[in-house]
C-alpha cells in the first residue's frame, strides 16, 4: 500500500465520490453472495456500501495501515477489521467473493498478491470483484505520489488474472470521461493533487450520466479504471 500520508490524502479528496462508489457496488453486487472478504478497506468508504447488500452475510475487512484499522472499528462495528495483508487472514477459510479496490496498483508484486487472491477463493470457486486504474499511458506524477506502481492496460490485467488462476467473467473500461480530465488534469497540466469541490461536482452533475450511458448503452473504448469479475478455478 502507499504511505499513510498519501492514502490519507487519497480518501479525504474522493469522500465525495458518493455516486461513483455506488455505481461501482452495483457492479459488483451480481457476485456478491455469502462471505465476503473486503482486502484494502482503508477507512471504510466501500466498506459501508458492502454492508447494505442483502446477499452478503458476513464481511471481513482487511487493511494493512493501523491507523485506518482504528477508523474502521471505531465507524463500521458490524464487519471484522484484520489488520495486515491478505496473508494474515486465516488459511483454509473458503470465500464466496473478495472485493479488491483500488489496491492492486499499490502492491509491487502484484501477481503473487492475486495468486493469494486465487487461494482464498479456490475453496468455494468464489468471484473477485478486482476495480484498478487503468492505461499505462495515463500514469502521472501524481501516481507515483499516491504510491501507484502502475496502471492497467486491458490486455495486461487478463493476463495476470489468467496466470493467478482465474476465469475472467468481465473485464470492462470504466468512467470515459474520468479518462479524458486525468490526462488532462495530471498528465497535461501535471497537477499534483485533487481538488475536493471538483470531485463533488464531477459526481453529481457528469458521473451519473457518464455511467447510465457506459452500463446500459455501450461500454466505453477507454476508461480511467478497470472492472473486472474473475472466478477461481
Amino acid at each position: 500500500m502507499a504511505t499513510l500520508g498519501g492514502d490519507a490524502f487519497e480518501f479525504a479528496a474522493l469522500e465525495g465520490a458518493v455516486n461513483y462508489r455506488r455505481a461501482l457496488a452495483r457492479e459488483f453486487a451480481p457476485h456478491l453472495r455469502g462471505r465476503v472478504l473486503e482486502v484494502g478497506a482503508g477507512v471504510g468508504q466501500f466498506t459501508a456500501l458492502l454492508e447494505q447488500l442483502p446477499g452478503i452475510e458476513s464481511l471481513v475487512a482487511v487493511e494493512p495501515v493501523p491507523e485506518f484499522c482504528q477508523v474502521l472499528r471505531r465507524s463500521r462495528p458490524g464487519p471484522v477489521v484484520v489488520e495486515g495483508t491478505i496473508e494474515q487472514v486465516q488459511p483454509g477459510t473458503g470465500w464466496d467473493a473478495l472485493v479488491s479496490v483500488n489496491v492492486l496498483e499499490h502492491i509491487a508484486d502484484d501477481q503473487r498478491e492475486l495468486h493469494a487472491y486465487a487461494r482464498a477463493l479456490a475453496l468455494r470457486h468464489g468471484v473477485l470483484c478486482l476495480f484498478v486504474p487503468a492505461s499505462p499511458r495515463l500514469y502521472a506524477p501524481i501516481d507515483r505520489a499516491l504510491g501507484h506502481h502502475r496502471r492497467y492496460g486491458r490486455s495486461e490485467l487478463r493476463g495476470k488474472l489468467e496466470r493467478a488462476g482465474f476465469d475472467v467473467l468481465r473485464l470492462d473500461r470504466f468512467n470515459s470521461v474520468g479518462y479524458v480530465l486525468w490526462w488532462l488534469n495530471f498528465r497535461v497540466l501535471r497537477q499534483q493533487h485533487f481538488a475536493p469541490r471538483a470531485v463533488r461536482w464531477f459526481d453529481r452533475w457528469i458521473f451519473p450520466w457518464v455511467h447510465w450511458l457506459e452500463s446500459r448503452l455501450v461500454r466505453p473504448p477507454f476508461g480511467q479504471s478497470l472492472i473486472a469479475a474473475a472466478r477461481a478455478s
